[in-house]
């Protein structure tokens, strides 16, 4: 299957001379098509760094990193923004919603901007909302939702341009437990369903347990790698624990 992400052989040095600090150090991964991939990795290990390189918001001190075919580390300013804007999608943990806009109007500004026809955005914005449960609040501004409908309609506005890679930073750290389960159901059901490629950084195991692979980061590096495989969700639940146990987690900061 098609690799959609290549992380090759990237370090990031913060600071100068005097004061030199290595957030990633030699990391190397692939994403397949339709891949699910959690990152963990506790406060410090280097994968919020790894996120913003790969989502282009930093840029790495070396390596190469290419989503498709594109060699994202030579990218400079309009080739970027384009790039940026047309191939990824993003969701953040505080939605990023814009409080003037409805729903609705959220979810079509990204399609607005590539001047799509509002016919086609009509019907892909009806589709999305569908698909992510969220046709009752199109027309609701954000402080008229819970945080669990902010977050579908931030996971609606990330995909709205069928991006190629979808990035999620914590997309579960600002909802009740319900709210995350009904997020990470409609994650799986993107997955599984749109063939979405998903790569999410979480520092919480029971939101890394609905993903197809985990990559546990520790001092910018790769300390360890898990596959789903044939196990039931709970089981690889049991096994993240496992390894967060041996990162020297604790229990109350994975759950």
């Amino acid at each position: 299957m098609e690799s959609i992400l290549k992380v090759e052989r990237i370090e990031k040095y913060y600071g100068n001379r005097s004061s030199l600090t290595k957030a990633i150090d030699d990391i190397s991964f692939d994403v397949r098509k339709s891949e699910f991939v959690a990152i963990m990795g506790a406060s410090g290990s280097g994968k919020t760094t790894l996120l913003n390189v790969i989502s282009t918001i930093d840029k790495v001190t070396s390596g190469h990193i290419w989503v498709g075919n594109v060699d994202i580390t030579k990218l400079k300013d309009n080739d970027l923004n384009k790039f940026r804007r047309e191939e990824l999608g993003f969701i953040f943990q505080d939605f990023n919603l814009l409080d003037t806009l409805t729903a609705y109007e959220n979810i079509a500004l990204a399609l607005s901007i590539q001047n799509v026809p509002f016919d086609e955005i009509d019907k892909r914005i009806k589709k999305v909302a569908y698909d992510l449960d969220i046709i009752n609040v199109l027309n609701k501004y954000p402080y008229q939702m819970s945080g669990g409908q902010k977050q579908r309609v931030a996971s609606a506005r990330a995909i709205i341009t069928n991006p190629k890679l979808i990035l999620a930073d914590e997309p579960t750290g600002a909802l009740d437990s319900k709210s995350s389960k009904m997020l990470l159901d409609r994650f799986n059901y993107l997955n599984d369903e749109l063939k979405a490629t998903i790569l999410m950084v979480t520092h919480d195991a029971f939101t890394a347990s609905y993903a197809n692979r985990v990559i546990f980061i520790k001092d910018g590096k790769i300390f360890k790698e898990l596959h789903k495989g044939d196990a039931t969700r709970k089981e690889f639940f049991d096994k993240i624990i496992d390894v967060v146990t041996l990162l020297g987690g604790n229990l109350n900061d994975a759950l």
